[in-house]
């Protein structure tokens, strides 16, 4: 950054900012297993070279829910080697760290614990990979906080109401205020957003003089009507965003024209999955903020494999072969040989000079063979390529295009094989497809009294967290709900009971009833596992599990890829933090033996009969935006500075003040935005243009 170290004053805060480190992702694989431990080697040394304030990192720091000792130990290594030292700490702590800290058995900053020597601060959101689960929400993020090593904030306990309180720092004359928010489900973020249950605090003293940084881990591109976050529910007096989960590196700040702020992707530091938005070079951020202007630099990552991914339309190529050319499987095969050879000679050409960045490169070559093309035998072209690439076995993936939808809309034709073949597809989810088999299932094999929320969230804790009873305990759950809803009413004929039955299915979907209920339903399974004496940390079967299931993108046709890469890894790439602080909509009487268990879920009687005769098990007890802004962008591997001029008008608040996230000012300016490629600019990157534009 060309004028940057002498900038760096007594009022400059220095943040390094990453997001998605994924630690210990395919760290079994003998090829890519130290990917991601060589990155984030990188990026701490990369802090302390910059002699940054603090490092904040955006959620996913670990891959897996439950990272294996391997993992934490070589975390840990790297924490102490490079974030504890004697160097001071140049910025000040103002909030109360007993709100801001207050899941942590020390709720205070940890560079002010007398114990421990701490030279860069990590402050971090949790993600949806290492979200708090189990009976005392803990994450591998508590873990490093009891150590001292990071200062994981930004988690919320609630279901019903989320209050973002910020923590203040101070640095000389500039004031940053911090927000943060840990994953929490889509849906129900969505939902709270909708219906202002979602607060942000302000300070009451001086509010047009903080800077307000806010980091988020949600879908930021839309997946469904409500499973991400619209980037317009969060509140206007946000100066910027950082925004985690996405995987693609989008880290130049580009500006939200309604509410005025700006944000920031960084991506991942790891490529998760073979998708087109995980090919985009990966980088972290240096941003500076002084006063109300922020600076941000771009820095490559230069451990990261090297990903190149091409698209090959194979009826695109009619001038080479055609269906019916002789021994065309022959020449399609070589043609994509020859592709690629080109795209390893261009790996070598890009990794000439930077000897950090791995030898074998990841290649991804998706094949349309639609148009009566045949598929050649993709174990025997990868075996050409096992000594040059890092993903022999994912080299070629087969797609084909849907060339009859009509038929597919007709229930007698769905071959439903093909919507539950493989979970892990290209933006797909594991409750993605649950929903997909059922909106596409025919009539007599759609769900009666359980949801299509709550079987995809059961099969997904299944899935991502081995939790094996999670399914039968929420259709034991959900049936004993029922028929004891149903008992005191006093239906006598079916067709009343089924009646009742779709009317009170329908009336909680979406709703935090239904929410309630899985939450249940998951405490259950976990506590059966716990009454076996299980301990699921040391079922190594899982890891590899998942390693495999993010490498298999193979199956069923997939959909169209997104404009941006999503964070995703071995689990159904969506958000899936739980939370805590609710009970469930009905009171859960006493404890139950595990001798008693019902075989209502796999019963063949009918609603009738089960009324009649059931189950004797119990239950177990249960838990305006005034001002103007000029923004200079240079697209280079260098520094983006960006420029905000202070707000002349604050608002007036009470001692904390709260706004609600959907309601707008009357009147806002707009702020001019300029794109400059020259290499020209003032050695000041807060310096900005003099002149406004108004809208």
């Amino acid at each position: 950054m060309s004028g940057g170290s002498q900038l760096d004053d007594e009022d400059t805060f220095k943040i390094l900012i990453a997001t998605d480190i994924h630690l210990g992702y395919l760290e079994k694989d003998a090829i890519r297993g130290a990917d991601s431990y060589r990155t984030l080697d990188e990026i701490l040394k990369c802090a302390k070279t910059n002699q940054v304030d603090f490092i904040l990192l955006g959620g996913d720091l670990f891959h897996d829910n439950k990272p294996t000792r391997h993992c934490l130990h070589a975390c840990i290594t790297m924490l102490r080697q490079y974030c504890m030292g004697d160097s001071p700490i140049l910025f000040n702590i103002l909030s109360d760290q007993a709100v801001n800290f207050s899941t942590s058995k020390f709720p205070w900053v940890n560079y002010q614990d007398e114990n421990f020597n701490i030279s860069i601060p990590v402050f971090s959101v949790h993600g949806n990979h290492d979200d708090p689960t189990g009976s005392e929400g803990l994450c591998a993020l508590d873990l490093l906080s009891s150590c001292g090593l990071v200062n994981h904030f930004g988690r919320s306990q609630s279901v019903e109401r989320i209050e973002i309180s910020p923590v203040l720092l101070q640095k000389g004359e500039t004031k940053l205020a911090l927000y943060g928010l840990g994953s929490i489900p889509d849906e129900r973020l969505y939902r709270m957003f909708v219906n202002n249950q979602v607060t942000m605090l302000r300070p009451k003293e001086d509010q047009d003089k903080w800077f307000n940084l806010f980091t988020i881990h949600q879908n930021r591109s839309k997946h469904g009507p409500t499973n991400y976050i619209p980037e317009q529910f969060l509140d206007d007096f946000l100066d910027l965003v950082v925004w985690g989960h996405e995987h693609e590196c989008l880290i130049a700040p580009t500006r939200n024209e309604q509410q005025l702020f700006y944000v920031t992707q960084p991506g991942s530091s790891v490529a998760t999955s073979l998708s087109p938005g995980e090919a985009a070079k990966k980088h972290i951020g240096l941003l500076r903020v002084k006063g109300r202007k922020m600076n941000l630099q771009k820095i490559p990552l230069k451990t990261v494999r090297q990903f190149f991914i091409q698209d090959v339309v194979l009826a695109e190529h009619q001038d080479l072969f055609t269906p019916d050319t002789p021994q065309v499987l022959k020449k399609v095969e070589d043609f994509c040989y020859a592709k690629v050879v080109e795209m390893l000679d261009e790996a070598e050409r890009e990794r000439l000079g930077c000897p950090l960045t791995p030898e074998k490169p990841l290649i991804r070559i998706r094949v349309d063979y639609s148009g009566g093309f045949e598929a050649f035998n993709t174990s025997r072209f990868s075996q050409k390529f096992v000594d040059r690439v890092a993903n022999p076995k994912d080299l070629i993936h087969f797609v084909r295009r849907r060339e009859n939808k009509e038929a597919f809309k007709e229930e007698a034709n769905i071959d439903y094989s093909q919507l539950v073949r493989n979970p892990v597809v290209e933006g797909l989810r594991v409750e993605d497809l649950v929903k997909q088999y059922f909106e596409a299932a025919e009539q007599k094999v759609q769900l009666a009294v359980l949801t299509e929320q709550g079987m995809g969230k059961a099969i997904q804790e299944f899935v991502d967290k081995d939790e094996k009873d999670a399914i039968d305990e929420l259709i034991t759950y959900q049936l004993e709900k029922m028929q004891r809803h149903l008992q005191g009413r006093g239906f006598s004929t079916e067709q009343e009971i089924d009646t009742e039955i779709q009317r009170l299915r329908d009336s909680k979907k979406n709703t935090t009833e239904e929410e309630e209920e899985i939450r249940e339903a998951i405490r259950r399974a976990k506590a059966l596992r716990l009454e076996r004496g299980e301990d699921r940390k040391d079922m190594d079967l899982s890891h590899e599990l998942d390693d495999l299931a993010m490498d298999l993108d193979e199956g069923v046709t997939p959909a169209p890829a997104p404009a941006r890469g999503r964070g995703r890894g071995s689990r159904g790439r969506g958000s899936r933090g739980r939370g805590k602080g609710a009970t469930a909509s009905e009171p859960k009487p006493g404890g139950r033996g595990r001798a008693q268990k019902s075989s209502v879920a796999t019963s063949s009687k009918n609603i009738m009969e089960a009324l009649q005769a059931p189950s004797q098990r119990s239950f177990r007890a249960g838990a305006a935006k005034s001002y103007t802004e000029d923004v200079i962008i240079d697209d280079s591997d260098e520094d983006i500075p960006v420029t905000m001029a202070s707000r002349p008008t604050p608002r007036t608040t009470s001692s904390w003040s709260s706004r609600q996230s959907q309601s707008q000012s009357q009147s806002q300016s707009s702020r001019g935005v300029e794109f400059d490629d020259s290499d020209d600019d003032e050695d000041d990157p807060f310096k900005g243009p003099s002149s406004r534009a108004r809208r």
